[in-house]
């Protein structure tokens, strides 16, 4: 690696000393005037910034472009290739609805998306939203919720032009293409419609941007006249709506990461109160389908790890009424469910691959959908449709771009409604995907997904980047991404660390990585990069680490703990602040957060656990590789203090290699730019480090 000699010098953040005590230990925290005191405020308007935080907000920006300014040209060329692997004008395959069948698609050289219909058996195509023209006069705009009423007369729509998740929604009349006067501020961006269309249902933000109250409004009338339906009381729990699988029901979902709960409401009586399904319990998740006097539920119940199915009905749900369907089986992750008329469909997992299951419900018998690659992702894409046999799923491989099929659940037949066009060519046959496992400190084996051209000389020599999360369950697909192949075509390998925290091998392998066992992620994720060295894919100081969100706490974790390891760490918007994020009840996402890492309000055990490991408490005076964390002014999730106030202290602390670098997207929030093609300029800065990081550059 070889910095551009016109890099400027670093910025220097101000010390200001600050501490504070709990549980009777003392913490410094000499860059806490990062956190502007009047965050709330800066979410909705970033114009608000204090002006000092801005200023070394603008210096970082300005150091980081000039130490990479001399990649401007391979980013350029980056940009360049994942375009040309873009069908510009794509089109989701059409979903049925009655007479009509609905879309999304893109005009070519369009960055937002335009919603659709036509004729359900073909014809002239309708675009009731064209979201480059509703982006128009904004730097960031970005689509929430849109669903059409029952009667398909009325297009409800959501947007975000600030990247504060703040959404408005508005109802647009398919007729004339203009909206209603209805102006629906400060939501999650959902809608769930009343069976005549003359309501909806919606989630309102608080002043601390938590969902925690559903709201009914009436068409033709003003956001202040809306009906309050349910407010949660417990801080710690989300709320959410979506409409049950037969479109029978809204259900308020409501819960944190570990227990959840249910209401629904008849959509035909929209202003009937919302009815129980089963109280919480702690420790017990719940999700349901509906199939006339019937529910279907997904959940943990007794005990079962990787989750079960019951049934139980309608007119008395309570727990005490459940009866399985499909027993808990250890080691098979049941990882959601579809219900139709005739089938229930549940998407599973057992050894880190996924599968698709049919059961008929009329006699009993069951049918599988599987895949013969070693790694690959499938997903169910649900329907408007509930009395129906046709099941939509999309397939890919880390090899295969995605494919989407329609499947008859009677007649077990399926055809391929689309795969994925890269228009600049792609030959599957070109690359090679497998999977290895990584032993772990305590002997778990970590399956670690890889992709890299066929012919690639396994000698130690290659560069490799290596991608992580594991937490809240999620599992990481092995799934295509076109991008990747502008890393994997220079010579790169390109592997997926399948850590604990994550559920990729069961439900059990999410709760060995959370709370007090969330080390295990970190040296999971130390123990796949070495498990490839010794595979000879790579060799140390030739991997560059890339997490995001959480991810981005795995590696500025991993960074204090293995950073001899990599070459490269890169950290999008990062929750590296865990401590002082958790001890602060007032952000968004802490309350709901703490049955993920603990409560240190509350616990001396809990407060010593996250001080443990949090990144930003645990700098130390030691080499660190070259860091580049990603942050957004405007991240409700992730706020922009926390990868600020890591690279200044990374800066301040460590006694060698580096450089570390920030930088902050003045104009976004969590999910970084809001256009398909801007969002490619972001990937190639990462790219462009990466490349930089592994001596690269100009390869």
């Amino acid at each position: 690696m070889t910095q551009a000699k016109t890099a400027s010098q670093p910025p220097v953040a101000p010390r200001r000393p600050h501490s504070f005590t709990r549980h009777g230990i003392t913490v410094s925290d000499d860059y806490a005037w990062l956190k502007d005191a009047k965050w709330q405020e800066v979410l909705r308007d970033p114009k608000v910034l204090d002006p000092d935080i801005r200023k070394y907000l603008d210096e970082e920006n300005s150091y980081t472009e000039s130490l990479l300014g001399h990649t401007a040209p391979l980013q350029k060329m980056l940009v360049r290739e994942m375009r040309g692997r873009i069908k510009e004008d794509d089109s989701s395959v059409p979903s049925p609805d009655g007479p009509f069948a609905y879309f999304r698609r893109f005009r070519e050289g369009g960055q937002h998306e335009l919603f659709g219909r036509m004729p359900r058996d073909g014809g002239v195509e309708h675009i009731v939203l064209d979201g480059d023209e509703l982006a128009k006069g904004h730097k960031y705009f970005k689509f929430g919720g849109s669903r059409h009423s029952n009667d398909h007369k009325l297009q409800a729509w959501s947007a975000d032009t600030k990247g504060s998740e703040y959404f408005t929604i508005r109802v647009r009349d398919w007729a004339s293409g203009e909206d209603l006067d209805d102006i629906v501020e400060e939501t999650d961006g959902g809608v769930v419609w009343s069976k005549d269309a003359k309501s909806f249902f919606y989630v309102k933000l608080d002043d601390n941007h938590r969902p925690m109250q559903v709201w009914r409004h009436k068409l033709g009338t003003k956001q202040a006249d809306d009906t309050l339906v349910y407010e949660e009381q417990d801080a710690g729990w989300f709320t959410h709506l979506h409409e049950s699988t037969s479109g029978r029901f809204c259900v308020i979902a409501g819960g944190d990461h570990e227990t959840s709960e249910q209401r629904l409401i008849d959509l035909a009586n929209p202003e009937a109160p919302p009815c129980l399904v089963a109280a919480r319990e702690e420790g017990v998740q719940y999700s349901l389908a509906d199939r006339g006097d019937e529910l279907f539920i997904l959940t943990n119940a007794d005990d079962a790890i990787d989750f079960k199915i019951v049934t139980a009905p309608l007119g008395s749900p309570d727990r005490k009424n459940w009866r399985d369907l499909i027993p808990y089986r250890p080691g098979i992750y049941i990882i959601d469910l579809d219900l139709y008329a005739g089938h229930l469909v549940r998407l599973e997992r057992a050894n880190a691959l996924p599968s698709i299951v049919i059961r008929d419900l009329a006699t009993g018998q069951e049918h599988a959908i599987a895949f013969d690659e070693a790694a690959y992702s499938l997903d169910t894409m649900g329907s408007y449709e509930f009395d129906t046999t046709n099941l939509r799923f999309a397939y890919s491989s880390m090899t295969t771009p995605s494919e989407v099929y329609d499947y008859d659940m009677a007649r077990r037949t399926r055809v391929l409604r689309k795969r994925q066009e890269i228009p600049s060519g792609h030959n599957a046959a070109d690359y090679v995907t497998t999977r290895i496992m990584a032993k772990a400190h305590d002997g778990a084996e970590v399956p670690v997904s890889i992709l890299h051209r066929r012919g690639l000389k396994l000698d130690g020599t290659a560069p490799l980047l290596l991608y992580g999360y594991g937490s809240y369950g999620m599992a990481m697909p092995a799934s295509f991404n076109a991008n990747r192949l502008s890393l994997v075509d220079r010579g790169f390998v390109y592997a997926i660390a399948h850590i604990r925290g994550g559920a990729d091998k069961g439900w059990g392998w999410y709760l060995d990585g959370k709370r007090e066992k969330k080390t295990n992620s970190f040296d999971d994720f130390a123990a796949s990069a070495r498990a490839l060295i010794d595979a000879k894919y790579t060799s140390a100081k030739r991997i560059v680490g890339h997490g995001g969100s959480a991810g981005g706490m795995l590696m500025g974790a991993v960074a204090n703990r293995a950073g001899e390891l990599f070459a490269g760490i890169v950290a999008e918007v990062p929750f590296v602040d865990v401590l002082n994020t958790m001890l602060d009840d007032t952000l968004p996402l802490t309350p709901p957060e703490w049955p993920e890492w603990g409560n240190p309000i509350e616990s001396e055990k809990d407060f010593r656990t996250i001080l443990s490991y949090s990144p930003y408490d645990n700098v130390a005076a030691r080499e660190y590789p070259a860091v580049l964390a990603m942050g957004g002014l405007t991240d409700p999730r992730v706020t922009y203090w926390e990868p600020a106030k890591w690279i200044a202290r990374l800066r301040a602390t460590m006694t060698g290699g580096g450089p570390v670098l920030l930088r902050t997207n003045m104009g976004a929030g969590h999910g970084g730019a809001s256009g398909r093609f801007d969002r490619l300029d972001e990937v190639a800065i990462v790219y462009a480090f990466a490349l930089w990081a592994t001596g690269m550059a100009e390869a």
